[in-house]
């Protein structure tokens, strides 16, 4: 098992400790508020440096929230990652108590903060980070404190990520998988490297304790109950499941078995390495003309089946940023120059399969540049 953390600490934007908590009695607030304060003075603004500093035999950690610092200190050999992440989800427990996290809210409401980080650690492990749990036994105002005749199922609950008692008029479930393609093309044309990550995202208005399964075409599965493979499976790579999953039981059968929590999660994420086709690809040509002026000539060409139709599509060029005096034409959509950005935006709301528009822009350039033309520029993207 990974170190545990030995102490958390709230400190405000000159380091000074706030509000902290002992965990294993191993590192003292006085220690912790001079590493600090050193490394404001030595290095300046702490976020601009690395989030994780070792020093005298102690590792650091810390991130920033407003006008607050997010602590925490270990003499052990601690899972950056991991405490780093529980910092973020501290945040979250803070802000759905407080509304916002900053040091007035702190100084306001440190009862509650210190009955939060009882419960949010246990001999420096983290252990309830659900702000829905928490709030089942952690209540912001003392009048709304009262007795229960047991403690809270989600506290004493393998399930603590889920309440007890949650009842709907109706069930639902919606499962959404959302990918994002991830292309890299050289000045050639040429892809060099491409891959698809995705998410399973889930909505659940379920009542009671339900059991839920979900059955992935994966390729580990398919061929160990030595079935065909022939282009309809799928290779996983960096698969990483909420908390509910049974991981025991996706390991022996590849069956995604849960209990889901209340409201919106994210089921699974997931990376598929895989040489893709680009759903559209955008050609561009720029030319230069008598050194005052810049002409763009884009193609965008959609290579997916004619019966699917893309949405929405928003294409964003580059433009010099001296560039003036817009003057865009479209075959379809509209272009607008953002020079803000240095950018032309071009939005497209339906784009059919196997179609190809165009666009061509035309802007001023009123710096001096070099006495010779310069050469016609390719470019292409995706």
């Amino acid at each position: 098992m990974a170190g545990a953390a030995s102490a958390l600490f709230l400190l405000d934007i000159k380091g000074r400790v706030l509000i902290w908590r002992d965990y294993r009695g191993d590192v003292s607030a006085v220690q912790a508020e001079r590493f600090f304060t050193k490394l404001i003075e030595k290095e300046g603004d702490p976020q601009s440096q690395d989030p994780v500093v070792y020093d005298n035999g102690v590792t650091y950690l810390f991130i920033q929230h407003n006008n607050v610092y997010l602590m925490t200190a270990s003499r052990q050999n601690c899972n950056a990652a991991s405490l780093l992440l529980f910092l973020h989800r501290v945040v979250d427990v803070f802000k759905h108590y407080f509304e916002v996290l900053e040091e007035e809210s702190l100084r306001d409401n440190f009862v509650v903060v210190y009955e939060l980080l009882d419960e949010i650690m246990d001999f420096g492990f983290p252990q309830y980070t659900e702000a829905k749990i928490l709030s089942e036994f952690i209540k912001t105002d003392a009048y709304r404190m009262e007795v229960a005749q047991r403690p809270p199922m989600a506290v004493t609950n393998a399930v603590s990520w889920r309440s007890e008692g949650i009842r709907y008029k109706k069930n639902e479930v919606f499962l959404d998988v959302v990918e994002s393609v991830n292309i890299l093309v050289n000045s050639n044309g040429q892809i060099i490297r491409s891959d698809v990550v995705g998410a399973l995202k889930m909505r659940t208005y379920l009542s009671g304790m339900p059991e839920c399964k979900l059955g992935l075409n994966d390729r580990v599965l398919l061929e160990a109950q030595g079935r065909a493979t022939k282009g309809k499976a799928i290779d996983l790579d960096d698969i990483k499941f909420h908390q509910c999953v049974r991981l025991a039981r996706f390991e022996n059968d590849r069956t995604i078995s849960f209990i889901p929590p209340d409201g919106s999660f994210d089921l699974m994420t997931y990376r598929l390495s895989t040489q893709v086709k680009p759903l559209i690809w955008v050609e561009a040509q720029v030319e230069r003309h008598s050194r005052s002026r810049i002409e763009i000539m884009v193609k965008a060409r959609s290579q997916f089946k004619e019966r699917s139709t893309a949405t929405n599509v928003e294409i964003e060029l580059p433009v010099p940023s001296d560039a003036t005096n817009p003057n865009i034409r479209t075959s379809m959509g509209s272009a607008t120059y953002a020079p803000e950005n240095d950018a032309l935006v071009w939005k497209i709301k339906s784009f059919p399969g196997n179609k190809e528009y165009m666009l061509r822009a035309e802007f001023g350039l009123p710096s001096i540049t070099a006495e010779e033309a310069a050469p016609e520029e390719k470019l292409r993207s995706v």
